[in-house]
């Protein structure tokens, strides 16, 4: 692979939270990058992939709009992740995603975030809940999937029942994030019914 500048930042980028706001700092000081960092994340190469998709987390916290122009692209290619260290920060933006969509109502999202992306997204979601994906995979797979329902009416019934099923052979996280998706289920239930 031909260097880049790209390349020698995100190189850099490790396990350490600064390493990782230095890379996106770059990226964000140089948006044209944003392209390149995506292939990043989805190369073959894991150790690649791993930092571009840290970067990549961290660029969209800061500056989320500045992922909506690759929306499609980031969407049709998650399918592509599966190392859990890459799918991980992958999975955090899909789950800032459907909040910001469902629970924010910010005007991007609504305009950029497409109903064919947001099917694609519920379909991913279920593969990261009943797959053997480490636990913060799931848990925002369990947020994803909470607010898809609130407008696809046949995820809530089947979350709940994935939830139910699971819960207790689970970790704490999962516990606990069950737990509060399952009373977000019932609250959104009964305002539905109100």
């Amino acid at each position: 692979m031909e260097s880049s500048h790209l390349y020698t930042q995100i190189g850099k980028a490790d396990a350490f939270r600064e390493n990782r706001l230095k890379a996106a700092r770059w990226v964000l000081e140089h948006p044209e990058s944003l392209e390149e960092l995506l292939t990043f994340v989805f190369s073959a190469d894991s150790d690649l992939a791993k930092k571009a998709a840290w970067t990549l987390e961290f660029v969209f916290l800061e500056d989320k709009a500045i992922l909506y122009p690759y929306l499609e692209y980031f969407i049709a290619n998650i399918s592509e992740v599966k190392a859990d260290q890459v799918l991980r920060p992958v999975a955090h933006i899909c789950e800032h995603l459907c909040v910001d969509h469902y629970k924010n109502r910010l005007p991007e999202p609504e305009s950029v975030f497409t109903e064919k992306q947001r099917n694609k997204l519920n379909e991913y979601a279920f593969l990261w809940l009943l797959s053997d994906k480490k636990v913060a995979c799931k848990v925002r797979a369990m947020t994803c999937l909470f607010y898809l329902g609130t407008e696809f009416s046949w995820i809530h019934p089947e979350l709940k029942a994935i939830i139910d099923r699971d819960i207790h052979t689970q970790s704490a996280g999962y516990k606990a994030r069950g737990k509060h998706t399952l009373r977000l289920i019932l609250r959104y239930e009964k305002k539905k019914r109100i």
